[in-house]
């Protein structure tokens, strides 16, 4: 039996052909089952009509996947499908800065120092701030903490620094409302500011448990209500996917349902009391969950008719180029489609230095927005907004014949390719390294993270035989090696995937080849669906979407949703591999993020079958892990140790930074597992849902380990902490030794 959500507006609710669809009843919130099916776009979806309000619209409701009792809204997530427009919100007002679509997409951070050390907090305030900061937000645990916020904001003050101030949450409704009176904003956690901390059970409710359960919380929550509704203060109603809470997850599941739903009972009581100065955010490790979150929230809010500014962030990112890649991904996929008015990289890293990122971000999204990037408007019917389903190419089969096997040119989780120059060919030894490839007596072999195939623009001589040998050894490992057809025309190199154009394979210039040869085709995706038509005759090995970077004024996000809509189409199930060149003097910073959000964006929608990053003037190992760090933080091909670690703040319990550093070392050669280093437990065990085993401050000095989210071992003094984790892998089997030195 199918169930769904809609809004209490739709309370008389009847079928399209008028049969009974039986509902019961939440505040502003209708669970509807023995829904009637109607096709749509091939696919059967739910409608439900206002029975009440003839004005208003249908909702109409489907599975958010293929047979998933969910089912989500058909209502539109954002403004267009084929363009960035930024989605309109109310305006709230944090003190003197504005959020909203009417405003600058802000930036902001969160304080590392403890809060009650004033001095420390004010000068790392100002530090933010002069780096261009727009909000900073602080830890504020209890009492002794809320009464050092008054000392730091008339310290700021003095000093003529006026940055809004935002009051982080957990547990203490008091110290809230404490607070309130001298910060511009409250950042609540839905799952435990009245609610408490997640034990993990499955709990049943009636409806009267669960009703007493909402009132529990109106009475907690309404004070702060009323007093930042009487100071002028903003609200943040702040969802973590770690710690939603047991009933939450009992109703509706560890999902970005329950994520939705778990805001929405502290935003229905805010505007009950007509309070309306609160924006929402969705946050999660994982960027395809918080992605889908934050999608639904904003499907959720357009049956309503709400407005509210969005928070964006992808919590628990790490540090360096794995925690911005996953901040880009996340964070710039919404960028991408409009949402978003407000962002914060999390980095385990000074809180300085994630302004820096965060305004590239930030510049990203409003360019895209500005210049309406997109493309000419089409049809969207199969991509799924809410869920992750991959699109999986057809991989490559073994044709007979063929001298060399073609099948691992691909690699079925995700592929990596590089380009290659000629001036690479010259040290062969050094290229399959760059490559990752492991050596043998000199001689290359795959690995777990070696590059599945090359993109050579230039082919050696004839009679370069030492440069040919090279590329025969990889064509012998199964390594693709993808040449211009102009290229191999003149020049022809055995075994070669031949890289050809939309305009070459309509003349006929492929034609030239001899018979059977692999072809890759090069498409930017705003071409006219007649051109794309030769499509349907061609056998292509794969399809490289290349958008040339001078294309300033169109999406590249957009183009390729809109090839992938016209291959499902039309039952072409070509592997597409998305390739992105950079200009040269393009900042490393930048081209992580530009890589996360514009491939990311793609990926996380299951769009996309690997990774082409060129860069001439950027480092090959460089470009080579950026690659595979994109794959990995779109739950794609895992081929190193993951790490959800929180970016530290004032609970933390052990200097971040360097532990975090401390246990990469150790244990960076674990593909496959996942392990969270958090500096404390605010959030609950549910910050590991995420991870495999978890390194968390208990006690100053102390650390506790745990197994998924069980506790397994406490009080581990930290000096023998990262030791007994490697022990507890090993207990279980996940742990092997570090790879030898060539």
């Amino acid at each position: 039996m199918a169930t769904g959500t809609v809004s209490a507006p739709f309370n008389g609710v009847q079928s399209r052909d008028h049969q009974r669809i039986c509902f019961s009843k939440v505040p502003e919130f209708l669970r509807a089952s023995e829904l009637p099916r109607v096709k749509f776009h091939r696919r059967k979806v739910l409608v439900i009509k206002n029975s009440s309000n003839t004005g208003s619209e249908t909702v109409e409701l489907e599975p958010a996947s293929a047979g998933s009792p969910l089912l989500v809204p058909r209502q539109k997530y954002c403004e267009s499908i084929y363009k960035t427009t930024r989605r309109k919100t109310s305006t709230v007002m944090v003190g003197n800065v504005a959020l909203g679509s009417e405003h600058p997409i802000r930036i902001q951070t969160m304080t590392t120092t403890d809060t009650k050390d004033v001095t420390a907090t004010v000068e790392q305030v100002m530090r933010i701030a002069d780096q261009g900061a727009d909000i900073v937000r602080i830890t504020v645990q209890g009492k002794k903490e809320a009464d050092a916020c008054f000392e730091i904001k008339n310290s700021l003050v003095q000093k003529n620094y006026n940055i809004p101030l935002v009051a982080d949450i957990h547990f203490a409704p008091p110290i809230a409302l404490r607070v309130a009176e001298c910060f511009e904003k409250i950042r609540v956690n839905p799952g435990n500011f009245a609610d408490r901390r997640a034990q993990f059970e499955k709990l049943e409710y009636t409806e009267d448990d669960y009703q007493k359960e909402l009132e529990h919380i109106e009475k907690v929550f309404t004070p702060l209500v009323e007093k930042c509704k009487k100071y002028g203060r903003a609200i943040r109603i702040g969802t973590n996917h770690g710690s939603l809470s047991d009933r939450i997850m009992s109703y509706y599941g560890d999902s970005p349902r329950g994520m939705v739903e778990s805001a929405f009972e502290y935003a229905r009581i805010c505007r009950k009391l007509d309070f309306h100065n609160f924006v929402f955010s969705m946050k999660a490790s994982n960027p395809v969950i918080m992605v889908q979150a934050y999608r639904l929230l904003v499907a959720e809010m357009n049956v309503l008719g709400w407005d509210y500014p969005l928070h964006l962030g992808v919590t628990e990112a790490g540090e360096g180029e794995d925690g911005r890649m996953k901040s880009a991904i996340g964070i710039g996929t919404l960028l991408m489609d409009g949402l978003g008015d407000t962002i914060r990289v999390s980095l385990t890293e000074p809180p300085e230095e994630e302004i820096d990122p965060c305004r590239r971000l930030a510049n990203l999204g409003m360019k895209a927005a500005e210049l309406q990037k997109g493309v000419t408007p089409f049809e969207e019917k199969n991509r799924r907004y809410f869920d992750f389903q991959r699109r999986t190419g057809q991989l490559p089969v073994q044709k007979e014949g063929e001298e060399v096997d073609y099948r691992g040119v691909l690699h079925r989780d995700g592929s990596v390719l590089m380009s290659v120059t000629l001036d690479q060919l010259k040290a062969p030894e050094l290229l399959y390294r760059s490559l990752a490839a492991k050596l043998i007596v000199g001689m290359p072999f795959k690995d777990l993270a070696t590059v599945d195939s090359i993109l050579l623009r230039e082919l050696p001589a004839q009679h370069d035989k030492d440069a040919r040998l090279a590329l025969q050894r990889l064509t012998d490992i199964s390594m693709g090696v993808i040449v211009p057809l102009s290229e191999q025309l003149t020049k022809p190199l055995p075994n070669a995937m031949v890289l050809v154009t939309l305009k070459e394979l309509s003349s006929g210039a492929s034609k030239l080849l001899p018979e059977g040869t692999r072809l890759v085709v090069s498409i930017r995706g705003d071409e006219p669906s007649d051109e794309l038509d030769i499509l349907k005759t061609t056998d292509a090995t794969m399809i490289l979407h290349d958008l040339p970077y001078t294309e300033v004024n169109v999406s590249r996000v957009h183009a390729a949703r809109r090839i992938f809509e016209y291959l499902t189409e039309n039952s072409l199930n070509f592997p597409v591999i998305h390739h992105i060149q950079f200009p040269r003097d393009t900042h490393r910073d930048d081209l992580v993020i530009g890589a996360g959000a514009n491939a990311g964006a793609l990926l996380v929608d299951g769009l996309g079958d690997g990774i082409l990053l060129e860069a001439e003037d950027q480092d090959f190992e460089f470009l080579r892990n950026t690659s595979f760090n994109l794959l990995q933080g779109c739950r794609m091909r895992n081929t190193k140790t993951e790490y959800v670690s929180c970016p530290s703040c004032g609970r933390t319990l052990f200097d971040l930074q360097e532990i975090s550093a401390q246990i990469r070392e150790k244990t960076s050669h674990l593909p496959g597992v996942s392990i969270a280093i958090m500096g404390c437990i605010v959030n609950g065990p549910g910050e590991m849902a995420d991870a495999d085993f978890g390194y968390v401050g208990g006690a100053p000095g102390k650390i506790d380990l745990y197994v998924g989210k069980t506790v397994v071992k406490r009080a581990i003094a930290m000096e023998h902490a990262t030791d007994a984790l490697i022990e507890l892998i090993k207990e279980h089997g996940r742990w092997v030794d570090p790879p030898a030195e060539e």
